[in-house]
């Protein structure tokens, strides 16, 4: 009893509290029911109240809410905020603060109250409260979170309820939601939003109130939040329905988003719209279909297929596609929105159009209404068959390919349903005819990628069986796409066990591509056919025994095949196969022994290959031995990790080796031999590798044999690159050493040594070290010392090729031609490959590769400059050899960064001296190289000073306005010399083109570039027009080829790039504005170059800019040319006519 008087007594002094004068209780009783600690509950206090004591509770509330309110009107709230704080402003800013505190309290019990609400209740003044509230939200400081939270919550529970004002309550809680959840990134806002979201139909969508909603809505159609939440999409689905004008921008929305969107969004996007289009109805349902729908699939039909938003528009009609098989009405309303597009756009005039409607019609398939009755479906389904096949005969490849896909699928889909005349006939069509396409790679190739869509079709596996050994020459493609779709399609038949691979192509066509295709082909051969020849769950042996039969079925094939072997097993199979292989040798050798009469002793496990295989069998043998070589290149980093398999590897071959030596003496096995000593220490063959050394001194010059190369590999795996290097030292010339006094000759002992010198066989092994990137990083090892005295050795080419030059008939000191040119490239190369090893020590070798430079200079073109033209013809091959040379090393040096900035000018400078010395223009091709290298690699030198740049830019300039003197002159000389000049250089001066104009634009040199082709071409045509005799051959040209050759190569070049077209034109514009270039023959030039290019891909609107100037200038001539009748007056009238039909036109 006592219990039930106090739970009373608190009820009764809770309602009490409520009032103005007993504010500090109720403040009291509502901070203790947020106090998880205390035992009071406000929601179990109101719910045991009675019906009296809840109607006087809410009457209390709305009097204590309205003299709260009275005492502090609300206006004023945000100004008591935003002013300053003297005294009396603080104690009303306090004060306010207390009112909101006491609006909250009112709030959570108010909010409270609302879920024990009962219908027989007066509650008018609960609504009041709520109502007052709701209005109090627009005045609260910005500062404050609390109190429009519980508004907000309160709202929320209001319109849940259904409670009478529930629509204003609604919209205040909507818009508070909808503007939080654009300000947060939690989707809890979009979940409560999602909740209330009726009350968006509260709004009128006519009123100028609702531009802030509309606003906010169409922000959240682009908010990544939404549409990644499942709330978010329902959310959004359910917009469409608020007014049917609405719908256009919702769209018009979206699709300026697509572009960026994600696209694994545009899904959720598909979803969206789906989902709207489903609860729709009337006009809305009508607005969705027409305005958004429809206007995807027209966009998919006519949006470029390059175009960004084309696939994402796809994705979006392919979600509507597939909801088709399992939504009821879906098919039935593509069908009416397809039927005005799709059969259009299957027969438009544009290609694109045309395939990009193949496209959805072949995801689409079957487009129909199932409300048909069944002849009319019979019909339509018989029509949409004659289409596929018009695809197929599309005159268009990117039509046929979309053809040949939709055939594929569609057969895959409805075989059983497809009358077997019609799938014969499409199958036919594809295998018969479309795989051997003539006109387009793509078309063949599609084939082969969209057949494997039919062998997931079970049923389909014995009609294609009996189609696909027709392709089986498609391995042999020119197209190496067609290749790999065609070997992608075999591993399908493969997978799904269609048939027998090697029935539909024969496995000496499979290994006679893997001996010769490239690698994308090759692996996926090597994929198809592993099984076969290393089949690992069968015995070791048997791994053997195919290896033998791949051997001789195609020798090249075999090493090609255990190249790839390690990607499809592990490294472990391909290590037993390496030992197997090492049993079936050992075994061979053995019945060899035996053959001879001697005894066999501990004799290993005969197998199959013990009565097939002999040593006497040199390609088997050669072949077993490169095979382990290619094994074991191939596992090698495994190995690295795997000490005990390396070690006991090393051990059984290093005990049989020195016997494979004995008995396989062929030289098609010294070298796999070889190169298996090489994987192994020195220590491990003893006998073989103190004899390396030998064996290289005594090979013969000019008849060494290819195993000179393994067995400097060898030296070099083991650390011995010093000994190669020494020999090479003792082979090549020294320079002679200042004679001495006789009696200090006669007290010194020489010791002559009888060993021929083989310098020739010194070059060889030198030029074979430094081209082997393992080789060269040992060489470049050895001590600098002794680089130095190699690289002093390689110098004494010079004079060689000195004496060669000047002696006529003359024969060098030390080397033969050949010999001497190699040389003295191997000189030059050494001696980057040194400066890049020790730059720390400054640059010292670059330095020796610029002596070699002014050695050029003051030995090399001197002499040509003296000689007769008929004496150097004797020399040309020297010396054309010698500029070449170094040229190249020179611009290597540029382009790895090792050349600073003097270098380059100093080579720039050579450039000019070998132009004006030499004839033949052979090194035109690599002076462009060093010009794109140079203006390339100045962007990322530390120049000194800006003089630097520019001696450098303006030496750039004269080097390549000199080379087109050249060029120009040739043309004119020997015009088919030029002709082939002209094709040789085309690369390398659009390199260095696109190099200026991408780096330098707007500069000196980019400018004076394009002056310097505006000036060659301007003055070759106009050497042109000058000679022509009859008026008759002036007239404009129609395409770059009615252009002179020069003229011809340089403007093709220009046309390539939309920038280098851009600025040369503007250069143009410049010369023609500033009189650089004036008369009207000149003038008629600039206007056959601008018809050519207005004629090329890349258009430019400065085009008629330039011919406007130029018809303004060639009226200046008016007067001149009326008193003449000449050639200039035929080309003033007809420039002037043919610009102002094109300024016209």
């Amino acid at each position: 009893m006592k219990h039930s008087s106090s739970v009373m007594e608190k009820r009764e002094t809770f309602v009490q509290a409520v009032s103005k004068e007993m504010i500090g209780e109720f403040l009291q009783f509502v901070q203790l029911d947020k106090d998880a600690s205390d035992l009071f509950n406000l929601n179990e206090l109101l719910d045991e109240l009675s019906r009296k004591q809840k109607e006087e509770l809410w009457e209390r509330l709305k009097n204590l809410l309205t003299d709260v309110l009275l005492e502090s009107p609300v206006d004023g709230w945000q100004t008591v905020e935003t002013q300053g704080g003297d005294n009396m402003e603080t104690d009303h800013g306090s004060k306010m603060e207390r009112n909101i505190e006491i609006l909250h309290a009112i709030t959570s019990v108010i909010l409270a109250s609302v879920s024990v609400i009962n219908e027989q209740e007066n509650y008018e003044a609960l609504l009041e409260c709520a109502v007052i509230l709701n209005g109090v939200l627009y005045a609260l400081p910005e500062s404050e979170r609390k109190l429009p939270s519980s508004i907000q919550d309160l709202c929320v529970t209001w319109w849940e309820k259904g409670l009478p004002a529930k629509e204003d309550m609604g919209k205040t809680a909507f818009l508070m939601l909808l503007r939080k959840s654009l300000q947060t990134k939690t989707g809890a806002d979009i979940c409560r939003l999602w909740r209330i979201h009726q009350a968006l139909y509260c709004f009128d969508y006519d009123l100028e109130e609702s531009r802030e909603i509309k606003n906010m809505l169409l922000e959240c159609f682009i908010n990544v939040n939404y549409i990644k939440k499942e709330e978010g999409r329902r959310f959004l689905s359910s917009v469409f329905n608020w007014n049917v004008n609405f719908i256009k921008m919702i769209h018009g929305t979206i699709k300026n988003q697509l572009q960026g969107l994600q696209k694994s969004l545009v899904v959720h996007i598909a979803e969206i719209y789906f989902r709207a289009w489903r609860k729709a109805s009337g006009k809305i349902l009508e607005a969705i279909e027409n305005d958004c729908i429809q206007d995807f699939m027209h966009h998919g039909i006519h949006l470029p297929r390059r175009s960004p938003v084309h696939p994402k528009v796809r994705e979006v009609l392919s979600y509507f596609h597939c909801q088709k098989r399992v939504r009821q009405g879906v098919e039935e309303m593509l069908y009416r929105l397809y039927k005005p597009i799709l059969w259009r756009g299957l027969k438009a005039r544009n290609s694109e159009v045309r395939s990009n409607a193949a496209l959805l019609f072949v995801e689409a398939f079957p487009v129909r209404d199932p409300h048909l009755n069944a002849i009319e479906m019979d019909s339509e389904i018989q029509r949409q068959f004659e289409e596929l096949y018009s695809l197929l005969e599309d005159p268009y490849p990117m039509v046929r390919s979309t053809g040949i896909l939709g055939v594929c699928k569609i057969t895959s889909k409805y075989w059983e349903m497809m009358p077997p005349t019609i799938l014969i006939d499409l199958l036919k069509k594809v295998t018969g005819e479309l795989a051997f396409d003539t006109s387009s790679a793509d078309v063949r190739c599609s084939v082969f990628k969209c057949l494997p869509i039919i062998l997931d079709n079970k049923l389909s596996h014995p009609l294609l069986e009996q189609l696909l050994p027709a392709v089986r020459y498609s391995l042999h493609d020119n197209s190496e796409k067609v290749r790999v779709a065609f070997v992608d399609m075999l591993l399908k038949v493969k997978a799904v066990r269609a048939a027998k691979f090697w029935k539909i192509c024969p496995m000496e066509h499979i290994l006679v591509r893997l001996e010769s295709d490239s690698r994308p082909v090759c692996r996926r051969l090597v994929s198809l056919i592993f099984n076969s020849f290393l089949p690992v769950n069968q015995p070791e042996e048997v791994w053997c025994e195919r290896c033998v039969t791949l051997l001789q079925m195609n020798h090249a094939a075999a090493r090609r095949f255990y190249q790839h072997a390690h990607e499809h097993t592990a490294c472990t199979n391909i290590a037993k196969l390496i030992h197997v292989i090492r049993h079936c040798l050992n075994a061979c050798i053995r019945k060899a022994v035996n053959e001879c009469g001697e005894e066999d002793e501990g004799r290993e496990k005969e197998n199959v290959l013990d009565k097939t295989l002999s040593v006497s069998d040199v390609a088997s043998m050669a072949g077993l031995l490169e095979i382990i070589v290619i094994l074991w290149k191939s596992i090698h980093r495994s190995m690295e990790n795997n000490k005990e398999a390396k070690v006991y590897t090393i051990d059984k071959f290093a005990s049989v080796l020195p016997e494979y030596l004995k008995v396989f003496q062929d030289d098609r096995c010294k070298i796999p031999l070889f190169m298996l000593m090489s994987f192994m220490p020195a220590s491990a063959v003893p006998t073989f590798s103190c004899g390396v050394i030998s064996t290289l001194r005594n090979q013969e010059e000019g008849a060494a044999d290819r195993s000179y190369c393994t067995l400097l590999d060898c030296l070099c795996s083991w650390g011995h690159v010093g000994l190669v290097l020494e020999l090479i030292c003792d082979w090549l010339p020294e320079e002679q050493p200042q004679r001495k006094s006789n009696s200090a000759s006669k007290r010194k002992v020489q010791i002559h040594d009888t060993r021929p010198v083989k310098p020739e066989l010194a070059v060889v092994y030198m030029e074979y070290l430094l081209t082997h990137p393992k080789n060269r990083e040992c060489l470049l090892s050895a001590p600098q010392k002794k680089l130095n005295h190699l690289l002093k050795a390689l110098e004494m080419s010079k004079a060689d090729l000195e004496s060669m030059l000047h002696l006529p008939g003359g024969h060098p000191h030390h080397f033969s031609e050949a010999a001497a040119l190699r040389a003295f490239s191997l000189h030059c190369r050494l001696s980057i490959h040194l400066q890049h090893q020790f730059c720390a020590e400054g640059k010292m070798y670059l330095s020796i590769l610029e002596d070699t430079g002014f050695w050029l200079e003051s030995k090399v073109l001197s002499f040509i400059q003296d000689q007769e033209e008929e004496y150097l013809k004797l020399h040309r091959v020297v010396y054309q050899q010698i500029i070449q040379t170094y040229l190249t090393v020179c611009k290597d040096v540029v382009m790895v960064g090792l050349g600073d900035c003097k270098f380059q000018i100093q080579l720039l400078q050579w450039s000019l001296g070998i132009m004006n010395t030499v004839k033949g223009f052979f090194y035109v091709s690599l002076l462009l190289g060093i010009l794109k290298e140079v203006t390339g690699s100045s962007l990322k030198q530390k120049i000194d000073s800006d003089e630097e740049v520019a001696t450098l830019f303006d030496t750039v300039q004269k080097v390549f306005q000199k080379m087109l003197e050249c060029m120009a002159w040739s043309f004119r000389k020997q015009p088919e010399e030029g002709l082939r000049l002209l094709y040789s250089v085309q690369t390398p001066l659009h390199d260095f083109i696109t190099t200026v104009q991408s780096w330098h634009t707007d500069t000196p040199v980019h400018r004076d570039m394009l002056s310097t082709l505006i000036a060659a071409s301007v003055v070759e045509i106009s050497h042109r027009l000058r000679k022509v005799s009859d008026v008759e051959e002036l007239t404009p040209p129609e395409c770059l080829s009615d252009l002179p050759p020069f003229s011809r190569c340089l403007v093709g070049i220009i046309m390539k790039s939309p920038s280098v077209v851009r600025s040369f034109l503007d250069e143009l514009k410049a010369c023609v504005t500033s009189d650089d270039i004036e008369g009207i023959v000149c003038l008629t030039a600039v206007t056959h170059i601008i018809l050519v290019i207005n004629k090329g891909k890349h258009k430019s609107s400065t085009v008629k800019d330039v011919a406007a100037i130029v018809h303004r200038k060639l009226k200046t001539f008016m007067e001149i040319t009326l008193e003449e009748d000449s050639m200039e007056r035929f080309l003033y009238e007809s420039s002037s006519r043919t610009l102002g039909a094109f300024l016209h036109s």
